[in-house]
C-alpha cells in the first residue's frame, strides 16, 4: 500500500448510480450494492469513485491517508434525495486508506466511519478502508462444472470446520497463524487424506476483536486481512477447489458489533439497526441487531451474500443465530420485547428477509448450499418457501448434537437410562435436511474437548470417541466436525493458539485420525451411508430397544436402488458381548467393513474375521439374522456382499 498518492479536487460528473439502482434500493431488491457504493477504481488510473448512504447526514467527505486525513477536503455530493453520497476523487488509487468522515444533522454528531462496502479494510486493530480491486484468474473451472452434482442432497457432505487463526500457528515465528497462502496447500492436502468433503471456515469477514472468532462482523464484503489480501483468500478457496474440495463460509446477518467505525448509528441516527434496544440491541453478545423491515438494510446484506458466492466461488454460506433472528423475545424476559403487530413473538420481517435471502441466492445459484444454525424447533427451516419454509438447503440438528453428547459423557453403568438420548431423534430426523454437527460450539467456554468430555479411563476415553465418530457416520445426515476433534485433543479449543498436532506423535491419536479418515472414506463411498441421510426410506432401526445392554443396530439402504445396503451395530458399555445376534433382510456373506476397535485404530482388535454368513434364523423381525462379536464401546459396519435368499 502506498501513502505517496496526491489527490486531485473531487469531481461530481461521474456517477455508478443509477435511477434504477435507486428504486430497486429502496424497495429492497438491490442486491449488487457492492457494485455501485463503496470504493472502485477507475480505469486507466483516472482516481476512485466512492459512494456511502447516509441519508441523515449534513456533510460526508473522503478522509485518508492521501489528504492527511482532513475533513472537508474532499467532500461527496448528495444524490438528489436518495441519501447516497458520492463523487470521484483523482489521483488516489489502490492501496490508499481511507474512511468517510459524516456530519450529521443531528446533535452536532462527528464520526470517522470504515466503509460498509469496502473489500478490504486495515489490519486490526487499525480501522480504515483500502481502496483495492478484486482481479483474479480463477483455475477452478472443473470445480464449478460439477458442484451441482457434488451438492445433490444424496451426495455425501462431510464438512471439516476450520478457525483460520488457529489450525495451524509457525511455531519459529512467535505462534504466527499461516497466511491464506501459506494454509492453502497443507489444508487441501489434509482435508483430502481426511477425506472431508468441504472445508467450513467460522467467519473470516473482517472483525476488530480477534477473540470474538469473527462472529462479531464490520467489513461484510472484506476477508479479515490478518491472513493476507482478497486474492490471497481467493487463492485458499482456488486451490481447495482444484483439490476437489468445496468452501463453506459462516456469515453473520444476525447482529453486528458497536465499535464506532462499524455500522451502528452511522450517519447520527439508527441506520443499520433499529433505534428501539428492545429490537435493536442484543443482550448476549452486546450487540446491534440489524432492522430487517428496512428496505435498504435487506439489500445490504443480501448483496453480502451474494457477494461471497459470486467474487469468492464459495459454495455455500452457514447462516448464524437464526434462531435470535426469528424470535422477538430471544433471550428476553417479559417486558424487554417487542411482539410484532399481530402480538406474537415471530420477527415478521426477519422472516421475509430469510426468505428473500434464500430464494435470491438459490434463484442465481442452485449448486450452492445454506445452511441454518437454528436451535429450536421451529418449522420447515429447511424447505422451500413456496410451501412455507424458510428455504435453506439444510439445517444443523442441534439437538442430536446435545442429546449425542450428553449420553456420550455419562458413566456407561448409567447409559441405560438415557437410551433414549440416541433414539429420540429419529421421530423428528426428516423433518428437515439436517447436517450432524461436532462443531466449536461444543468445545469451548469451558465444555472441555471431546476427549475430554468422554467418561472412563484413557483407553475408554479413546474408544468412546471413536464410537462417537462411528455413531455419527451411521446416523442419517450430513456430517459435520470442528478442527482438533479428528484426532483427539485433549485441551479445549484456544483461539489464540494452533492446534495440539505433537500429540500425533502418540499412537492412540494416531488412531483416532486413521478412524476419521477411513469413517470418511467408507460414508462416502457407500451409497447406502450417504444416499438416504435426507430420506426415509435409506434408514431403518434393526433394534432400537436394548435399554439394559445400551446397544442399538440399524440398517442403512440406498434409496435409489442397486446398492447394497449396511447394517451397523453398536456398544455402549465396556462389555464384550460375544454371539450377540441381529436381524438383517438378506442371506449371504456379510462383510464386516469396519470396526472402530479394530487395533490400528488403538483398540483391542476384537471382531468378526472379516465377516459373516447370515443365518436363516429370524430375528429382529427379518429373515435372517447374523451372530457377530460386539467389541466393549465399539461400532461395527457390515455390507451385505451377495445377497442370499
Amino acid at each position: 500500500m502506498t501513502t505517496k498518492q496526491t489527490a486531485g479536487e473531487v469531481r461530481h460528473d461521474a456517477s455508478l448510480v443509477t435511477d434504477y439502482d435507486l428504486h430497486l434500493f429502496n424497495q429492497g431488491t438491490h442486491y449488487a450494492l457492492h457494485e455501485k457504493l463503496g470504493s472502485h477504481l477507475l480505469p486507466q488510473g483516472e482516481g476512485t469513485t466512492f459512494g456511502v448512504w447516509a441519508p441523515n447526514a449534513e456533510r460526508v467527505s473522503v478522509i485518508g491517508d492521501f489528504n492527511g486525513w482532513t475533513p472537508r477536503r474532499h467532500e461527496l455530493r448528495p444524490h438528489g434525495s436518495s441519501g447516497i453520497w458520492e463523487g470521484v476523487i483523482p489521483g488516489v488509487g489502490r492501496g490508499a486508506t481511507y474512511k468517510y468522515h459524516i456530519e450529521s444533522r443531528f446533535n452536532g454528531y462527528r464520526v470517522d466511519k470504515a466503509d460498509p462496502f469496502a473489500v478490504r479494510q486495515e489490519t486490526p486493530p487499525a480501522t480504515g478502508s483500502v481502496i483495492w480491486d478484486l482481479e483474479y484468474v480463477w483455475q477452478d473451472q472443473e470445480w464449478m462444472r460439477s458442484r451441482r452434482a457434488r451438492h445433490a442432497l444424496d451426495a455425501p457432505l462431510s464438512i471439516y470446520e476450520v478457525h483460520a487463526g488457529s489450525w495451524h500457528r509457525v511455531l519459529e515465528e512467535k505462534s504466527r497463524p499461516l497466511s491464506w497462502r501459506e494454509m492453502a496447500e497443507p489444508l487441501a492436502e489434509y482435508a483430502n487424506r481426511l477425506g472431508f468433503t468441504h472445508v467450513e471456515f467460522l467467519p473470516i469477514m473482517e472483525h476488530p476483536f480477534y477473540g470474538s472468532w469473527g462472529y462479531q462482523t464490520t467489513g461484510y464484503f472484506a476477508p479479515t486481512s490478518r491472513y493476507g489480501s482478497p486474492q490471497d483468500f481467493m487463492f485458499l478457496v482456488d486451490h481447495l477447489h482444484r483439490h476437489g474440495l468445496g468452501v463453506i463460509l459462516d456469515w453473520v446477518p444476525s447482529h453486528f458489533p458497536t465499535d464506532e467505525h462499524g455500522l451502528g448509528y452511522f450517519d447520527g441516527t439508527h441506520l443499520y439497526e433499529h433505534s428501539d434496544p428492545r429490537q435493536g440491541f442484543h443482550p448476549d453478545w452486546g450487540s446491534f441487531i440489524f432492522n430487517y423491515g428496512r428496505h435498504e438494510v435487506r439489500s445490504f446484506l443480501i448483496s453480502s451474500a451474494l457477494h461471497w458466492l459470486e467474487r469468492f466461488h464459495v459454495d455455500g454460506l452457514r447462516v448464524d443465530a437464526v434462531a435470535s433472528m426469528l424470535y422477538l423475545d430471544y433471550s428476553r424476559r417479559e417486558g424487554e420485547w417487542i411482539p410484532n403487530p399481530h402480538g406474537g413473538r415471530e420477527n415478521l420481517e426477519a422472516i421475509r428477509f430469510l426468505r428473500s435471502l434464500n430464494e435470491e441466492i438459490y434463484r442465481r445459484h442452485p449448486d450452492v448450499h445454506t445452511l441454518a444454525e437454528e436451535s429450536t424447533s421451529w418449522p420447515m427451516v429447511s424447505r422451500p418457501t413456496y410451501l412455507g419454509g424458510l428455504g435453506f438447503g439444510m439445517k444443523w440438528d442441534m439437538g442430536w448434537m446435545h442429546d449425542t453428547l450428553e449420553y456420550m459423557g455419562k458413566d456407561p453403568i448409567h447409559r441405560k437410562y438415557h437410551h433414549n438420548r440416541l433414539t429420540f431423534r429419529m421421530l423428528y430426523a426428516y423433518h428437515e435436511n439436517f447436517v450432524l454437527p461436532l462443531s466449536h460450539d461444543e468445545v469451548v467456554h469451558g465444555k472441555g474437548s471431546l476427549l475430554g468430555r468422554m467418561p472412563g479411563d484413557l483407553s475408554q476415553k479413546f474408544a468412546n470417541l471413536r464410537l462417537l465418530f462411528a455413531y455419527m457416520v451411521a446416523q442419517p445426515g450430513k456430517k459435520l466436525l470442528f478442527m482438533g476433534g479428528e484426532f483427539g485433543q485433549w485441551s479445549e479449543w484456544n483461539h489464540d493458539h494452533s492446534l495440539d498436532w505433537h500429540l500425533l506423535e502418540y499412537a492412540p491419536h494416531r488412531g483416532v485420525q486413521q478412524l476419521v479418515a477411513d469413517l470418511n472414506s467408507l460414508y462416502r463411498r457407500e451409497p447406502a451411508l450417504h444416499q438416504g441421510d435426507l430420506d426415509p426410506a435409506g434408514f431403518e432401526w434393526i433394534d432400537c430397544d436394548d435399554v439394559l445392554e445400551s446397544t442399538i443396530s440399524l440398517l442403512r439402504r440406498a434409496p435409489a436402488g442397486g446398492a447394497r445396503p449396511i447394517a451397523a451395530a453398536f456398544n455402549f458399555t465396556p462389555v464384550l458381548r460375544t454371539d450377540f445376534r441381529i436381524g438383517v433382510p438378506h442371506g449371504g456373506y456379510w462383510k464386516e467393513m469396519l470396526n472402530s476397535d479394530a487395533a490400528e485404530y488403538g483398540g483391542s482388535g476384537q471382531g468378526n474375521l472379516g465377516g459373516r454368513n447370515a443365518e436363516p434364523q429370524p430375528w429382529h423381525g427379518r429373515p435372517f439374522s447374523l451372530q457377530i462379536t460386539l467389541p466393549p464401546l465399539t461400532g461395527l459396519f457390515f455390507r451385505c456382499e451377495e445377497p442370499g435368499t
